[in-house]
């Protein structure tokens, strides 16, 4: 007896494992993309990085003001003290710069970071 020859047109596969790609559905949002290729949100995400970071800076030059801008009035009002203005503009101006400095790097890091933990697929 045989056994009818089938057509290889009419044979059929069966695939039981997993897939080995998976493909995005069309509509998938990429925020990355939409920075690099400078859309509308693109530019909203970088915009407020931007404002974050100005807002920080502001913050740095209120707190700058408000330290070092009454200090000539505090030294005309002391004529003949010139030791004391050296020893504060030289010892006790010096901590509060480093460590107001140092604020803003870290704030300025941290916004970034924020951004980049937006826009990162994960």
């Amino acid at each position: 007896m045989t056994v009818p020859h089938q057509d290889p047109a009419e044979r059929r596969v069966v695939v039981t494992g997993p897939a080995r790609r998976t493909r995005r559905a069309s509509g998938y949002y990429r925020p990355r993309t939409e920075i690099d290729e400078q859309t509308t949100l693109g530019h909203t995400y970088v915009r407020s990085l931007m404002r974050s970071q100005l807002r920080a800076a502001l913050a740095v030059f209120a707190v700058l003001a408000l330290l070092v801008g009454p200090l000539p009035l505090l030294f005309a009002a002391m004529p003949d003290a010139h030791r004391l203005e050296w020893a504060v503009l030289g010892f006790c101006l010096y901590a509060p710069l480093v460590l107001l400095a140092r604020w803003y790097v870290r704030r300025a890091e941290r916004n970034e970071r924020d951004l980049i933990r937006l826009v990162e697929d994960r």
